[in-house]
């Protein structure tokens, strides 16, 4: 089979599962073959784990791709695309690993393919530590949708850790080429919401998240509400704080673990919230973390932002060796940081 034209190291950077996927994603969306070592490294099991490899093979049914090392605990990936094979895909994680990262992996090379797509996944929706559903479809969708193709995402049934379960469908109409983006300034806030989930736990673990974060935000209590699931979702529990400007709409999220407070989730929140409000930006640090793959691949675009995480400055390395892109991170002030891709 072809050459293999990069070599990666996964220990680099912050070590963790997002080296893989944008090396996965830019190998199905230029069709050039990678070979990948110390996988997740920096992490406390390394190598693939459920959510890891599903994305691995979501990418090889995607890619129509060979790999060697697709398996559990796997520590190298040598892994060659063929030719991108839009359609219907289902992707199930068969856990609480993030469905959403899987989609991340394999939503690149199928919003330019030559035909629409319909992709089920099934797992977790509702992660620590992974994009939730909510900002999937009300933050980082629309944005995407801007850059020329159309997708939409529809939440069939919530998937919290550790019982997975979850379930969503995307449909994608992809465009010729991407379009570069530009979100240098937030304007005026014109929403703010608060939602509380709960699954089989007791409704007013949502309401103690509520009240502290009204004490914390002072926000209107009729923009705040509890959702009461389905119990078979459960247990679960997630805090969503929803800020819309007119350039955004921006989601931020926490999730209630066994043995933590909800005063301590919600303080959690309302703390990246506070953060984004005031450092004045359009887009918010784990936003930022998405967008860059997009622009890059679009050869131009620009966000303002809060300083970069390590996550993203990991990514920016990958995206740099990969496609040759100019990537400029200007810092205007402690609190911001000027992102010009091409």
């Amino acid at each position: 089979m072809g050459k293999v034209e990069h070599t990666i190291d996964g220990s680099a950077g912050e070590g963790g599962g997002q080296i893989l996927r944008t090396a996965l994603a830019l190998s199905l969306v230029t069709g050039e073959a990678f070979r990948i070592r110390n996988i997740r490294a920096g992490r406390r099991r390394p190598g693939l784990l459920r959510q890891h490899l599903t994305a691995v093979r979501a990418a090889i049914d995607v890619g129509q791709a060979a790999a060697d090392g697709a398996e559990m605990g796997s520590t190298e990936l040598v892994f060659r695309p063929t030719r991108i094979q839009p359609g219907a895909h289902r992707f199930a994680v068969g856990t609480a690993g993030s469905a959403t990262l899987v989609l991340q992996t394999v939503l690149p090379a199928l919003l330019t393919a030559h035909a629409p797509s319909t992709l089920i996944l099934e797992g977790g929706t509702h992660n620590p530590f992974a994009p939730p559903f909510d900002f999937l479809d009300r933050t980082f969708l629309p944005l995407i949708n801007r850059m020329g193709p159309t997708v939409s995402a529809t939440l069939e049934r919530h998937g919290f850790y550790p019982a997975g379960g979850g379930r969503f469908t995307v449909a994608i109409e992809p465009t010729a080429k991407l379009s570069p983006l530009e979100l240098l300034d937030r304007g005026e806030i014109v929403h703010r919401r608060g939602r509380a989930l709960v699954a089989a736990l007791p409704l007013a673990v949502g309401e103690r998240e509520l009240d502290a974060l009204q004490g914390r935000l002072s926000w209107p209590r009729e923009c705040l509400a509890v959702e009461n699931l389905d119990a078979r979702c459960g247990p679960g529990n997630a805090l969503l704080v929803e800020v819309g400007s007119a350039a955004i709409t921006e989601v931020f999220a926490g999730f209630g673990e066994r043995g933590m407070l909800a005063e301590t989730v919600a303080e959690t929140v309302t703390n990246e919230v506070k953060a984004y409000l005031a450092a004045d930006v359009p887009v918010g640090v784990h936003l930022a973390d998405q967008l860059l793959l997009p622009l890059a691949l679009a050869g131009g675009g620009a966000f303002r932002t809060m300083p970069l995480s390590r996550h993203s400055l990991t990514n920016v390395e990958v995206l740099r060796d990969w496609l040759d892109c100019a990537i400029r991170l200007e810092k205007a002030d402690n609190r911001t940081v000027e992102v010009t891709v091409g």
